[in-house]
Order: C-alpha cells, then sequence, then structure tokens
C-alpha cells in the first residue's frame, strides 16, 4: 500500500516532462559525437579512446548524478550552503588564474590526470542558488538601489573573474541574469540598456565613432523632447531632463569605453574574430575558417540532410572542435533543417517548461532559482548557435547537455535537476 502511495506521488510531484527532454537532449548529443569522431574510425559508439565513448561514461554518471539530486540529497539543503558554496567556487575562480595551464589563451581549467574540471560551470549552480537566496527575503526589494547594487554584485563578481580568465564565452552568459532582475521587478529600461549598448558597440566598431554619436544624441534629444512634452508637472519634467542628460553621457561614456575596450582590452585573436564577424576584414583560412565550414556544413545539409553518418564536412573532420563548440555543423550537415528544428523545438520546450514550472511556484525562491536555471539554458543556446551561425565571434561555449565534456554535462545536470527537486518539494505539500 505505501509503495502505491509512493509510486503515485512521484507520477504526480516530479515534472517527467523536463526529464525526458534531458534524457532526449543528451542522447542525442551523443549519437552527434560519434558521428563528429567518426573521421578517426572508432571501433564502436562506447569506445573510451575517443571523445564519444569518454561521453558515455559522462552520461551514465550524469543519470546517476540526477537521481542523487533529485531522490536523495534534502531540497533545502542548497538553501544552507548557497552562501560558503558561492564564496569558495569564487575562491577557485581566482586560483585556476594562477595555477592552470595555458589552453588556446584561457586559464579556466583545473587538471587532474586525465579528468579536466572547470570552475565557471560550477559557478553558474553557486550564484543562481544565492540570487535565489537573495531574492526571496521578505524585505528584499528590486526597486531598492541598495538591494539592486548587491543583487547586481553577486552576478559581476564572478563574471569579471571569469573574464580574467579569458573565457569570454562563460562570461557572457552571465548577462542572462538581467531577466530574472527583470522578472522580479526592474524596470524595463535596463533591457533597453543593454540594447542600446550592444548598439553602440556594433556601430562604433562597424562605422567609426562619430556616427555612433550622433546616434546618442538623437536618441537623447528625441527622448527629451517626447517626454518633455507628456510632463504634466515641474517635477516629472525635471526627471525627465535628469533622465536624458544622464542618458547621453552614458552613450558617450559607452562610445569611449568601446574603443578603449576593444583596441586594448582584447587580444589580437579576439580582435580578429569580431572584425570578421561583423565584416570588418575576411580571413576564411584564418580566424574565420572555423565560421566558413561551419557554414558549408549546414548548408550543405538541405531540408532533410545527407543522412546519419553520411556528411562530407563531419566525417572528414574539416569543422575544428566539432564535437564540442560546432557540433551544431554536424545536426545540420546530416540531420537537415527538420533536423536542426527539432533540436531547437527540444530546448525551446525545455526552457518553457522550467519557466512554466517557476511561475507555478508558491515560493519566491523556487521561482527565482527557476529562472535563473532557464536564463543559463536560453544564454549557452543563444551564443552557441549565433557562434555556429556566424552571428557571434567565436567565443567557445558548448550547447548544453549535446556538446561534449563532462564539467559542462555534470553543470547543467545539477542546476536542472535541483530545480525539478524543489519544484517536487512544494508539490508535495501543496
Amino acid at each position: 500500500m505505501q509503495e502505491e502511495v509512493l509510486d503515485r506521488g512521484l507520477r504526480k510531484t516530479v515534472d517527467w516532462r523536463l526529464i525526458a527532454v534531458y534524457l532526449l537532449i543528451m542522447l542525442f548529443g551523443w549519437l552527434n559525437i560519434y558521428a563528429a569522431v567518426r573521421s578517426g574510425e572508432p571501433s564502436s559508439i562506447f569506445d573510451w579512446s575517443f571523445n564519444c565513448g569518454k561521453q558515455a561514461v559522462w552520461i551514465g554518471s550524469a543519470v546517476v548524478l540526477a537521481a542523487l539530486v533529485l531522490f536523495v540529497v534534502n531540497p533545502y539543503f542548497w538553501d544552507s550552503i548557497c552562501k560558503p558554496a558561492y564564496a569558495f567556487v569564487l575562491v577557485l575562480l581566482v586560483l585556476v588564474i594562477f595555477i592552470s595551464k595555458d589552453v588556446k589563451g584561457s586559464h579556466s581549467w583545473f587538471e587532474f590526470g586525465p579528468v579536466k574540471f572547470q570552475p565557471a560551470e560550477v559557478s553558474k549552480i553557486t550564484t543562481s542558488l544565492v540570487l535565489a537566496s537573495l531574492l526571496s527575503r521578505p524585505n528584499f526589494r528590486m526597486g531598492n538601489w541598495k538591494h539592486f547594487l548587491l543583487a547586481a554584485s553577486l552576478v559581476l563578481v564572478p563574471m569579471l573573474v571569469i573574464v580574467a580568465e579569458s573565457e569570454t564565452g562563460s562570461a557572457l552568459v552571465y548577462a542572462g541574469f538581467i531577466f530574472v532582475f527583470y522578472r522580479e521587478g526592474i524596470s524595463g529600461w535596463w533591457l533597453a540598456l543593454i540594447g542600446m549598448s550592444a548598439l553602440i558597440f556594433i556601430v562604433t566598431l562597424k562605422a567609426g565613432w562619430w556616427l555612433s554619436l550622433v546616434l546618442v544624441l538623437l536618441a537623447g534629444a528625441a527622448y527629451l523632447v517626447y517626454y518633455t512634452r507628456k510632463a504634466s508637472t515641474l517635477r516629472y519634467r525635471r526627471m525627465v531632463i535628469r533622465n536624458g542628460i544622464i542618458g547621453i553621457i552614458a552613450g558617450v561614456a559607452m562610445i569611449l569605453v568601446t574603443d578603449v575596450f576593444f583596441h586594448y582590452g582584447l587580444k589580437t585573436y579576439q580582435r580578429e574574430r569580431i572584425e570578421v564577424l561583423l565584416g570588418i576584414k575576411e580571413d576564411l583560412k584564418g580566424v574565420g575558417y572555423n565560421v566558413h565550414q561551419s557554414l558549408i556544413a549546414i548548408g550543405s545539409g538541405g531540408l532533410f540532410g545527407k543522412g546519419y553518418l553520411q556528411g562530407t564536412q563531419t566525417t572528414f573532420g574539416f569543422v575544428p572542435e566539432q564535437s564540442t563548440d560546432f557540433i551544431f555543423c554536424t545536426v545540420g550537415e546530416e540531420w537537415g533543417f527538420v533536423g536542426s528544428m527539432a533540436v531547437l523545438l527540444m530546448y525551446g520546450l525545455l526552457i518553457f517548461w522550467i519557466i512554466q514550472d517557476a511561475e507555478r511556484a508558491r515560493s519566491t525562491s523556487t521561482r527565482v532559482y527557476g529562472y535563473c536555471v532557464a536564463s543559463c539554458f536560453f544564454m549557452h543556446l543563444v551564443i552557441n548557435l549565433g557562434m555556429t551561425l556566424g552571428l557571434m565571434p567565436v567565443i567557445g561555449i558548448p550547447l548544453p547537455l549535446f556538446s561534449y565534456g563532462g564539467s559542462s554535462l555534470w553543470a547543467f545536470t545539477v542546476l536542472l535537476f535541483i530545480f525539478i527537486a524543489l519544484d517536487r518539494q512544494e508539490k508535495k505539500y501543496f
């Protein structure tokens, strides 16, 4: 009788949809990793000497880890350790800069024999947990500047340390936490500010600082004219003028920062990748080679693809890093547009269902953490696909649960299943 109650409880409290799509993404990724390394002729998909065999081990261990997080660890445990865990991982992020080997210009991996560990992957979990704890405090108000700056600092500190590791892609993921802040009450102007900053960055590099300056002045003037006319009181008019002036100053500062950051803050290969992306220069045999071969692979797939294990770009290894950062090329070439859309659908459902469960949560902590999880998946997806399709610079970031890599797979597994466990805990008692 007790077993029947337990089974019914699991069926009603665990979001099996998320688990199903998690397994589908992971297994489909494994099949494509095998296709990507097949040019080396592994004896089978389980061949340990190739990435496909190693990924099989990582997948098996990830499933065990998911079961432990969901059924063994008390969900309240994560809130109790979030602060010391955040501080510990932050120490690891700093420490790895000084004691790790240089891997393609990046200092971000600890090596323990054949096993590599990247603290930046774990940092997404600890940052999400500590944000959920902070934003769920009864007296916390996102509209309060002190509260907002405290929350923002929890995101910016690890983000800046990861930038110092030369892991630009991993650092960019932290920008996604702005969606969490927006859900919890910050003004939509912050989203507009980020969009304007990106536009200023692109225009400044593409057309020159003078055109960016003209755009900033015109935008500031339009804001002042439009909202000053709508102002019904002297106090409101003064606020509009103040905000307009601050916006213009911030825009001019962004132009200066862009110029200085691009020429002095980035390494040569990073500048070249951005220049190739923006069409400022063309280098199909150098920094633009990866993206060029990626586009050839995806474009050659057509509607239904060439067939599994039949991709020429994939089989003959024309695309570098194809089992990791450029794994989506394999999907595009061998599974075509239909297969690519199926992958996007799986990620779309995963993110949508996480947000849906987060919105239904009764506790602020679970809701905030759910939005953090959704934001991390969303940013990884957008950056990786943008990189693969030539819409973003090549900044080295995996497709979550899909690309080869143990630390990434484990980190996303724990990140997701903590949320499923929190969601299950609420459903057990309400």
